[in-house]
């Protein structure tokens, strides 16, 4: 708990502004994928143009987020929220007005990726994970992330919506107005940890060198690279791939939507799994049944059934890792950086989201198919579910000294 805090801003307050900014960061930014036909073919662009501007915003929301959440350790969360709000708000309403590929990179890119680095999940989780007792962490983290996939669920068909009654440059704009919401809401997560609990005052350099000489946190960072490269290249390129096949438009909205409807049960659960069992061997189980799933998809004739079966199993599995990795992050090193910490690991999701989206969009501009992606994906989900099976998942020993004093 901070001690800077005010009193209103209690963990129901806290947990539930959160889950609001959660809802719309990732509920808006899953719909952009279903514009990247209409605006490659109006446009007059290849496949690749799009593809890269997200990449370059998953990476450079990745390469972002460390630094913001270091500053949210050391100065509150409330701020970074609000200026990334506002630069991701601004950026998805510039994106309408982009039309040459260099202005979609600074506005789709740049700004979008900067935005979400300032007002994404390290910084989110660790304001809810500050005013939540132990006990109610994995749990809380959770939530927090189940959030995330209602906004999926909720934002893309309003977003597809949108799309077919104004067409892409209005409908950008639209949600462009939905993401800045975020901005008035920053207040009520401000406020950053204390060293209570902690052992003795450790300075984030400390904290970095412990990390790094972990090996578990390095097999958390792999598998998370592993969770990025299949979250980024689904969703952005899933549409596309429906449409190539002759799956009509509206489908592919809601294969996205039951993505974040199911993941909404899927993160919950693994919230409340991450409190009961293992950490390490949920997460190693999720990545392994991800790569199951996407075999069997691409092994199966696509269907209208088909699609909307595997967006369901893989919304089980979306972004279920993110309580389970969180949560063993903050269980091994403690809460005090953890948002500095999963900001790295999230880092490497975000390289791994930037590989996905792009190769996607290289290999089917050179190759004219996704197919070489899908058996890539498949591979580095057996590859990452091997990696979480050797991590220590113990308490850090000044941890378990620090509460026996």
């Amino acid at each position: 708990m901070t001690r800077t805090s005010a009193t209103w801003r209690t963990p129901t307050v806290v947990i539930a502004v959160g889950c609001l900014t959660a809802l719309l960061l990732f509920g808006v930014r899953a719909g952009f994928g279903l514009f990247l036909e209409p605006m490659s073919r109006e446009l007059g662009w290849g496949r690749e143009v799009f593809a890269f501007a997200i990449a370059l915003q998953n990476l450079l929301w990745g390469l972002g987020q460390p630094f913001a959440a270091a500053l949210a350790d050391r100065y509150g969360s409330g701020r970074v929220l609000a200026v990334g709000g506002l630069l991701y708000g601004v950026g998805i309403m510039l994106m309408a007005q982009s039309t040459t590929p260099l202005l979609f990179n600074l506005s789709a890119g740049v700004m979008v990726g900067l935005g979400l680095a300032g007002a994404s999940f390290a910084v989110v989780l660790a304001a809810i994970s500050r005013r939540v007792p132990e006990d109610k962490r994995s749990w809380a983290l959770g939530v927090g992330t189940a959030a995330g996939s209602l906004g999926q669920f909720l934002m893309v068909p309003l977003g597809q919506s949108f799309l077919s009654a104004y067409g892409w440059s209005m409908a950008l704009v639209l949600m462009g107005i939905c993401a800045l919401l975020i901005v008035p809401m920053a207040g009520a997560l401000a406020g950053k940890a204390d060293s209570a609990g902690q052992g003795r005052e450790q300075s984030l350099a400390e904290a970095l060198r412990e990390a790094g000489g972990h090996p578990g946190y390095r097999y958390l960072t792999g598998g998370f690279f592993v969770c990025g490269f299949h979250v980024a290249f689904i969703q952005t390129h899933l549409p596309a791939y429906l449409a190539d096949v002759g799956i009509r438009p509206g489908i592919a909205a809601w294969a996205l939507a039951l993505v974040g409807l199911f993941n909404v049960v899927g993160s919950y659960t693994s919230g409340v799994l991450g409190g009961r069992f293992s950490k390490k061997y949920l997460l190693s189980l999720l990545y392994l049944v991800r790569a199951a799933v996407i075999a069997v998809f691409v092994l199966v004739p696509v269907s209208e059934v088909t699609v909307l079966v595997f967006a369901a199993a893989m919304g089980l599995l979306w972004l279920s890792t993110v309580p389970l990795t969180s949560g063993l992050v903050a269980q091994i090193f403690g809460p005090r950086y953890m948002a500095t910490l999963f900001g790295i690991v999230f880092f490497s999701h975000q390289v791994g989201a930037f590989l996905g989206v792009w190769l996607g969009g290289y290999l089917f501009d050179v190759t004219g198919s996704y197919q070489m992606v899908w058996w890539v994906s498949v591979a580095l989900g057996v590859l990452a579910s091997l990696l979480q099976w050797p991590i220590d998942e113990r308490r850090l020993p000044r941890l378990t000294e620090a509460e026996a004093v």
